[in-house]
């Protein structure tokens, strides 16, 4: 299968457009200037995404973007400096050297680490190498290391009802959203009442990343996978992360969803109900967004979200 999903990459801020008081904050917290910087492909923050290096030749990377470009972005920056913080040592992602924060730009100083992104499309070799880290990563966060990250049950109540958000914006006498699939349009009632139980099904004490996606990983020369971008955490099933990933592994060209899910150690030890009721939830949530007008600052989130959304509808139709 070829990749559906066109690239996940917002519009970054240069690392050169930033405000010079956050270069000399960022100074701040490395001991020095900065005097290179690369801007990172991959990702939907507007902000900026540069690996740096100061005068005295130390590295680190710097995620950084303003409340004025999209008001919810600095909240996630905000909770990725608390839960990366958090994260124990074992864990692989990098750690957190420092934060700036005025109010309007938020910026986090972080480890940089010498990797590259998996190949998209994905490659059998690069992608045995990512499902076995993510095995690794459930054992490593298990029980949840971080007692007060949300419960998967409270932080995707408003992200696993999109059939019952369907069902009720198409219960006047308006037709069917443009775009939706035919099959779907027709089972709205049955896939809402599917869903409706997703929060017993995802329970568990597991911290799952939450967003686990080819530009959320780094691969190393010395065969680890290194996972960034920790905003969205919660406790929840030890597979949970793994469900949440396959729909885009196969809108980026992965194998068939099912097989990897049904052949990997976290998915045979799973409860098949309660993994047909969450992948019914996840899947009305990415054909709802799929067809919601894009957020500012971030044009190309919905046609994501869409082949993630056919991806997943294909996955539960097989596991119906």
């Amino acid at each position: 299968m070829s990749a559906t999903a066109p690239p996940a990459a917002g519009v970054r801020t240069p690392w050169e457009d930033l405000p010079s008081y956050v270069h000399a904050a960022v100074a701040d917290i490395l001991g020095a200037p900065v005097v290179h910087a690369a801007t990172q492909p991959g990702g939907f923050s507007p902000g900026t995404a540069a690996r740096l290096r100061t005068a005295h030749g130390h590295r680190a990377f710097v995620k950084a973007v303003s409340a004025r470009v999209n008001e919810r972005s600095p909240v996630f920056h905000r909770r990725e400096a608390r839960n990366t913080a958090a994260l124990p040592a074992a864990v692989p992602a990098p750690r957190l050297l420092g934060t700036y924060d005025d109010g309007t730009w938020t910026v986090l100083v972080l480890e940089d680490i010498e990797g590259r992104q998996p190949h998209v499309p994905w490659r059998q070799p690069e992608l045995r190498r990512v499902l076995e880290a993510v095995g690794d990563l459930a054992g490593a966060l298990t029980p949840a290391p971080v007692p007060d990250a949300p419960l998967a049950a409270e932080s995707l109540a408003d992200q696993f009802d999109g059939w019952q958000r369907l069902l009720e914006e198409t219960a006047s006498e308006k037709p069917a959203p443009e775009g939706l699939d035919p099959w779907v349009a027709a089972r709205l009632p049955y896939l809402a009442e599917l869903a409706a139980p997703w929060r017993e099904a995802v329970a568990g004490d597991t911290l799952a990343h939450g967003d686990l996606r080819a530009d959320n990983m780094l691969l190393t020369d010395d065969d680890r996978v290194v996972f960034v971008d920790w905003p969205h955490v919660v406790r929840g099933a030890p597979w949970l992360d793994l469900l949440l990933m396959l729909p885009c592994v196969r809108a980026q060209g992965g194998p068939d969803p099912e097989e990897l899910f049904s052949t990997h150690p976290l998915g045979r030890a799973a409860d098949p109900d309660a993994v047909t009721v969450a992948l019914a939830g996840l899947t009305g949530y990415f054909v709802h967004r799929g067809l919601q007008p894009p957020p500012p600052g971030i044009p190309t989130v919905r046609a994501f979200q869409r082949a993630q959304g056919e991806a997943a509808s294909a996955w539960l139709r097989k596991r119906l």
